[in-house]
C-alpha cells in the first residue's frame, strides 16, 4: 500500500569492493551483508553453468511456477460457493456503532484488543500510542513515541504490556501498571531493530517473544527480555506489510503479506517458507488466519479479499464486486469464521459471507479510509480504526 511505503537507502562502503555507494541490505546464510548493486549482480552470476544467465534462470523459474500452477489446477475440482449452495443463507444483519473513541490527533494506523475483551491499544500518525477502556471510552495510558507514523501496535497476552513501532525501525515494549499517572516512557524497552520501518508486530503465545515485519522485506522473531534475534524470515522481495500468527492449536506457523503481491506461510522453528500464494494483482495489506488455522484471508490494493486453503494449497474464494474499486486495508474473521470483515479505502467496512462469497452488509460511519479492523476476543463486537482520527466499536 503506497501510503505506508517508505524507502530507506543506506549509503556507505560496500563490503565487497569497499567503494562508497548506495547499498543493498541482503542476507547470505542468515548473515547480513551490505553490497552495492554491481557486486550483488556479480555475486549472482558466480557459479552459473555454461550457457546460463540470470535471464535464462528467471525464464526457467517462471516455467516451473507455471507447472506448479497446472498441478494445483488439476486438484481444483469444485468452487467453495458451489459446495456452500445448500447451506442456509444468513438472515437480516444489523450492526451499529456503539462507541466512538476520540483522542488521536492524526490518522489511526493500527489497533489491537487485550485478551480481557475490554481494553484496546491504538497507534497513530501523531506519534501517540493510547490504551483505551472500550466500554467507558476512557484513556487509561498514553505514550508519545519518538517518531510519527506508529504503524504497528500489539497487546501482550497477559495484558501487562504493549508493543509498538513504525518509522523508528524499532519495536518497543512498554510494561503497563495500574498507576495511570506512571511515566511509561521511562520503562520502555527496545526489543527489535530492522533496517526499515516496522509494519506489524505480534506477541507469540507468551509475553516473552514477539514477531515483527518490516519494510526491509523481512520478518523476525525476537526474545523480549534480551532483545536477541531468535529467527529471521527471508522470502519476500519487497516490503512486508502484515503478519498473523496461526491459532495456538495449529502449530508454530505464521502468514505474512507484502508489496510483492505474495502471501507466505512460515515455520517459526526452522525459518523456512513452507507455502507461498501469488494470485493478487497488487500489494497485500492485511493477512488473517481462519479460526481453525486451516486457511487464511488477505486484503489487497487490487480491491479484493481472498481466501486460501492451506490443505488444498490454493486460493478457494475471491470476495469482490464490480462496484468496489478501492483497496482493502484490513481483514478479520468473526469468531465462527462465517463472516469476513474488511475495511476499505472508500471509508466503508464490507461484511462478507465467507462460504457463499456474497456481501451481507456495508457499514458506514467513518469519514476517511478504514485502516484497521479487529474482532474482539469473545466475538461480540469489533473495532475499526480510520484516517478520520477515530476508532469505532461495532456490535
Amino acid at each position: 500500500m503506497c501510503d505506508q511505503t517508505f524507502l530507506a537507502i543506506t549509503f556507505g562502503p560496500c563490503d565487497n569492493c569497499s567503494q562508497n555507494k548506495p547499498l543493498m541490505n541482503i542476507y547470505l546464510k542468515n548473515e547480513p551483508i551490505n553490497y552495492c548493486s554491481l557486486c550483488v549482480e556479480l555475486m549472482a552470476c558466480q557459479g552459473l553453468a555454461k550457457g546460463e544467465t540470470i535471464h535464462t534462470l528467471k525464464a526457467e523459474s517462471e516455467t516451473l511456477k507455471g507447472k506448479l500452477e497446472e498441478e494445483r489446477a488439476k486438484l481444483h475440482d469444485v468452487e467453495l460457493h458451489q459446495v456452500a449452495e445448500k447451506i442456509e443463507a444468513l438472515g437480516q444483519f444489523v450492526m451499529k456503532t456503539r462507541r466512538t473513541l476520540k483522542g488521536h490527533g492524526n490518522k489511526v494506523l493500527c489497533m489491537d484488543w487485550c485478551r480481557d475483551k475490554r481494553r484496546i491499544v491504538s497507534s497513530s500518525q501523531d506519534g501517540k500510542v493510547i490504551v483505551w477502556d472500550a466500554y467507558t471510552t476512557n484513556k487509561e495510558h498514553a505514550v508519545t513515541m519518538p517518531c510519527t507514523w506508529v504503524m504497528a501496535c500489539a497487546y501482550a497476552p497477559s495484558g501487562c504490556a504493549v508493543a509498538c513501532g513504525g518509522l523508528d525501525n524499532k519495536c518497543s515494549v512498554y510494561p503497563l501498571s495500574l498507576d495511570k499517572n506512571e511515566n511509561l516512557a521511562a520503562k520502555k524497552k527496545s526489543v527489535a531493530m530492522h533496517t526499515n520501518y516496522l509494519s506489524s508486530c505480534s506477541f507469540t503465545n507468551s509475553d516473552m517473544q514477539i514477531l515483527t515485519s518490516s519494510g526491509d522485506g523481512t520478518c523476525a522473531l525476537w526474545d523480549v527480555e534480551s532483545g536477541q534475534l531468535l529467527q529471521s524470515f527471508h522470502g519476500h522481495s519487497a516490503d512486508v506489510l502484515s503478519l498473523n500468527l496461526a491459532p495456538s492449536e495449529t502449530g508454530n506457523t505464521f502468514v505474512s503479506g507484502g508489496c510483492d503481491k505474495k502471501a507466505n506461510v512460515w515455520d517459526m522453528r526452522s525459518g523456512q517458507n513452507v507455502q507461498s500464494f501469488e494470485t493478487h494483482e497488487s500489494d497485500i495489506n492485511s493477512v488473517k488466519y481462519y479460526p481453525s488455522g486451516d486457511a487464511f484471508a488477505t486484503g489487497s490494493d487490487d480491491a479484493t479479499c481472498r481466501l486460501y486453503d492451506l490443505r488444498a494449497d490454493r486460493e478457494v474464494a475471491i470476495y469482490s464486486k464490480e462496484s468496489i474499486i478501492f483497496g482493502a486495508s484490513s481483514v478479520d474473521f468473526s469468531l465462527s469464521g462465517r463472516l469476513l470483515f474488511a475495511g476499505y479505502n472508500d471509508y466503508t467496512i464490507n461484511v462478507w459471507d465467507v462460504l457463499k462469497g456474497t456481501r451481507v452488509a456495508i457499514l458506514f460511519g467513518h469519514e476517511n479510509r478504514v485502516s484497521t479492523v479487529r474482532v474482539s476476543p469473545d466475538g461480540t463486537a469489533f473495532c475499526s480504526g480510520s484516517w478520520d482520527n477515530t476508532l469505532r466499536i461495532w456490535a
